[in-house]
């Protein structure tokens, strides 16, 4: 399982021009799922996520979680972050789980992460407009296969 996760100030997404999602502090999370993907990568990256200490303390160190910091998720189906340019200038996307195995990895995930925050979504497979004002700017790249 591979995300793309920013700490942000705000985070939104429309789809057709309806807002569908938003949040203010937290964490924007872009969510794609893998051929061979398990359980246990979506457990590890979730933990991972909630875990990550991006957020500063008193000192400006950043050692606090979104969870210590009283944040929220927006989590956005992203299946182009499998996207592979190894031949060529074309994203291949055969690395992605196919839809219909991914809508249920993906809800998972989002069920899961409310039993410990609060979150919100996009819509799995719709044309998104997503925005956001990325804070730091702090941005992490996380994938389950390389840890």
């Amino acid at each position: 399982m591979r995300a793309v996760v920013q700490r942000v100030a705000w985070a939104k997404v429309h789809v057709d021009g309806e807002l569908v999602g938003a949040i203010d502090r937290g964490l924007l999370v872009y969510l794609g799922a893998g051929k061979g993907d398990t359980d246990a990568d979506r457990a590890w990256t979730l933990k991972k996520i909630l875990g990550l200490r991006v957020f500063e303390n008193d000192l400006g160190k950043l050692d606090k979680s979104v969870v210590d910091v009283g944040g929220k998720l927006l989590v956005v189906s992203q299946f182009t972050l499998y996207g592979d340019v190894s031949r060529g200038n074309r994203p291949s996307f055969d690395g992605a789980m196919p839809p219909a195995e991914a809508e249920a990895v993906y809800d998972a995930f989002v069920r899961e992460a409310r039993g410990a925050i609060g979150v919100e979504t996009g819509r799995f497979r719709a044309d998104m407009r997503v925005s956001s004002e990325n804070v730091g700017p702090v941005t992490i790249g996380l994938d389950s296969q390389r840890t």
